[in-house]
């Protein structure tokens, strides 16, 4: 399920092939975004800088608006405004827009994570990475990047045993019982309660929001993946960013229209008991508050604590009403795949991936009509 892996296979197949929009300008880049306001469009997401050949691949699959990947994983000259700057131009030469970029706060399990004094709460070095952090909102206003996407979490994104699905394809997995009845140890951060979590998230957030409105900047917050029981948590943490009830509370904490969510579909399906029927209502709430910066359009097929993750047409959502649903209410950023299933002999998981693009591509177009 490696994005970065597929698109920069993808890129040799159209590499050769010279490209319409390349060369274009700072002002051409900004009449693309322009044109694009209050439609929802077709994105992407990587977990590194995209080469010129994986931008060559996704122009040529109709994607012209981007979250890029850390241009470094620490302050330093890459996160700078010139810096920024020049990721931003380099993109544009190819017609697409860099309209989102993660911060340094990852969905890595937290020994591996980046800036973790801020998940384990531990001032005051915790201060100096959200100072960071900050500079870095304040870096991606001036070099004209509106977005930004962060995790807060401990354990990372949990997985059991792959399963097979459709024509024998690995879907990615999870069963509560089987990661249970294996006795995990804590993790390094120990027994971390639901009002520590809802502490260190808070603290977090009353020094970011307020840069954030000051520059103008959405900050999204992907939740916490997958679900796990409330009261008993997983590891010894409380999941507090794994329900519907712990996302409402966490867009209340601070009133802000530039603080919100990464509305991963398929993550906040895997919180919910019958998702195929409760998944539209979820999206209504948070679309109406304009509380979703950003979608991760992927299917499961299954409920709360037992999942797979599959293809976006043969899971527990009917993926063409989630997106009229959100045309519904007035989403208009972007719509991506995430975490394709593994295809026996598909390099980099590239076929899996050119499916899920050509099925958003199409569900935009019937959804929002050729633009």
């Amino acid at each position: 399920m490696n994005r970065r892996k597929f698109l920069s296979s993808a890129a040799g197949a159209v590499a050769a092939t010279p490209l319409a929009g390349v060369g274009a300008s700072r002002g051409q880049a900004h009449d693309v975004k322009k044109a694009s306001l209050g439609r929802m469009q077709l994105g992407t997401q990587f977990s590194a800088l995209p080469s010129d050949d994986t931008l060559r691949a996704i122009a040529a699959f109709g994607v012209k608006h981007i979250c890029s990947g850390f241009p470094a994983p620490h302050s330093d000259s890459q996160w700078t405004v010139d810096g920024l700057h020049r990721l931003r131009d380099r993109i544009a030469r190819f017609g697409i827009n860099l309209v989102m970029l993660p911060l340094p706060l990852s969905s890595s399990y937290i020994t591996h994570a980046r800036n973790p004094a801020i998940m384990l709460g531990e001032s005051p070095e915790r201060d100096r990475e959200i100072d960071k952090i900050c500079g870095m909102i304040r870096n991606c206003a001036r070099a004209g990047i509106p977005a930004v996407k962060y995790n807060m979490t401990i354990l990372g994104v949990v997985r059991t045993r792959p399963t097979r699905g459709r024509g024998g394809a690995l879907y990615s997995t999870f069963n509560y019982a089987e990661a249970e009845a294996q006795h995990p140890p804590l993790t390094p951060a120990g027994d971390v309660s639901a009002d520590e979590m809802w502490e260190r998230i808070t603290y977090f957030l009353k020094r970011v929001v307020p840069v954030a409105n000051e520059y103008k900047i959405r900050i999204a917050c992907h939740p916490h993946d997958p679900a796990m029981p409330v009261k008993a948590g997983y590891r010894g943490v409380h999941r507090v960013l794994g329900s519907v009830d712990g996302l409402k509370k966490f867009i209340s904490i601070y009133a802000s229209p530039y603080h919100g969510l990464n509305f991963c579909q398929g993550t906040v399906s895997e919180m919910l008991p019958n998702p195929g029927e409760q998944i539209y209502d979820v999206i209504r709430y948070f679309g109406e508050r304009k509380k979703i910066f950003n979608v991760h359009f992927r299917n499961i097929r299954g409920h709360f604590l037992n999942f797979q993750e599959t293809f976006p047409d043969n899971g527990s959502v009917n993926m063409l009403r989630a997106m009229r649903t959100y045309k519904e209410v007035g989403y208009e950023y972007m719509v991506m795949p995430d975490h394709a299933p593994t295809i026996e002999g598909d390099s980099g998981h590239q076929q899996a991936f050119a499916f899920e693009y050509g099925y958003i591509a199409a569900a935009l177009q019937m959804v929002q009509g050729v633009s």
